[in-house]
């Protein structure tokens, strides 16, 4: 694709917990430009998404650290995710919009 990829804007991105005693309902809006996945407020973010949507993040807000994976489709994506929330391992689900 030319001028820039399928994927690229701002999307909002809600984390769920499934595991772990971590509060539900997180957002970090990322940032996508290519194949590159970067913050747009609210943390660091770094990550990758390739031609067919696959995206693998690595997110860190303050002593948080968690990494994710999933899948972006049109303007919406979701994934799972599993890390350390102000000391608490955990776990869950993620789901992005395109805004």
């Amino acid at each position: 694709m030319r001028g820039g990829g399928a994927y690229d804007g701002t999307w909002n991105v809600v984390f769920a917990t499934t595991k772990g005693n971590c509060s539900s309902g997180f957002k970090v809006p990322f940032q996508v430009a290519g194949n590159r996945v970067s913050s747009a407020g609210g943390g660091r973010v770094s990550g990758t998404v390739n031609r067919g949507g696959a995206v693998a993040v690595n997110v860190s807000v303050g002593a948080s650290k968690a990494r994710g994976g999933g899948r972006l489709v049109g303007t919406s994506g979701a994934g799972s995710w599993s890390g350390i929330i102000t000391g608490d391992h955990c776990s869950g689900t993620w789901q992005a919009t395109r805004g």
